[in-house]
């Protein structure tokens, strides 16, 4: 008899134990084990702005020029990116050293023929790049490097300043999508290039001549195929605001200053239609209003 209640207290006990076994644990999937968790889904994260640095600081515009004209050239290379033959040149006055472009060109076509169509009367020269830094200067943009005129290996040319803390151009911005840190500013800058572009009828502008320094500043470089003498504005949907100052400056050009400012590089036709093109966009900002001015 004690053995009968002995065997059935063991089998009472190896049922327990089953029926224990057979719970799974709590919040225990078993169909996991000896799995590692799957990872979380990853999403590409936007490239995140790069911060704009302090500007260093520059010589002024009279002693770029100074440099530009008298400093000797130590060492040249070809430029990297444009389709006409240009010179990167190192150039020192014995105190200061510093880069310069060098662009030769100065070429006309009766007809030019190019993936944007036919263009009557082509010119791309580098008289061109020093009208549109003084042109720059007069309106009070400041957006175009300093350029002179000078000699290079017995041709004339221009010499144009190389632009200090290059950060990157147009065309690695928008590759990369890197955001500027302060797009209102940005945005000012862009809108002020285009109205230029469409006072100087530049039809050359393009992601490689449009470079932005370490603090996001914008820099507008190579004007040889600017200043057509159509009096018609190529993109007037692109005028859409303007800085008060170089609004209140557009507006005092005159034949008479523009002459003796730009006369050397400059004919009475250029003149003429820059004039032309400057109505146009005076009278399209002032259609849109006080909403269209604006103070960098």
């Amino acid at each position: 008899m004690a053995e009968m209640r002995e065997r059935a207290r063991l089998m009472v006990s190896a049922l327990s134990i089953a029926l224990v076994l057979a719970v799974p644990l709590a919040g225990f999937d078993a169909t996991s084990q000896d799995r590692a968790p799957s990872p979380a889904p990853v999403t590409a994260a936007a490239p995140a702005p790069v911060p704009a640095a302090a500007p260093t600081p520059l010589p002024s515009d009279a002693e770029m020029e100074r440099f530009l004209k008298q400093a000797k050239i130590v060492k040249t290379k070809g430029t990297k990116k444009g389709v006409t033959d240009s010179t990167q040149a190192t150039m020192s006055d014995g105190t200061l050293t510093h880069d310069a472009h060098i662009q030769t060109i100065d070429e006309y076509k009766r007809e030019f023929r190019s993936t944007m169509g036919v263009e009557l009367d082509f010119r791309d020269s580098w008289t061109f790049n020093v009208a549109g830094y003084k042109l720059d200067r007069m309106i009070g943009l400041n957006m175009v490097p300093v350029s002179v005129p000078g000699h290079y290996r017995s041709a004339r040319a221009a010499f144009t300043w190389w632009v200090d803390d290059f950060l990157m151009d147009e065309g690695d911005r928008t590759k990369k999508s890197i955001e500027p840190p302060d797009k209102p500013m940005w945005s000012r800058q862009f809108t002020m290039m285009k109205l230029f572009d469409e006072l100087i009828a530049n039809t050359d502008r393009n992601l490689g001549n449009i470079l932005y320094t370490k603090d996001w500043r914008l820099w507008a470089i190579d004007h040889t195929r600017a200043f057509r003498k159509h009096t018609t504005l190529k993109n007037p949907a692109t005028v859409t605001r303007c800085d008060r100052v170089v609004f209140e400056k557009l507006k005092a050009l005159d034949r008479a200053t523009l002459k003796k400012e730009l006369g050397d590089y400059l004919d009475d036709g250029h003149i003429k239609s820059i004039l032309a093109r400057r109505d146009l966009i005076v009278k399209k900002i002032e259609s849109l209003g006080p909403a269209a001015l604006f103070d960098r």
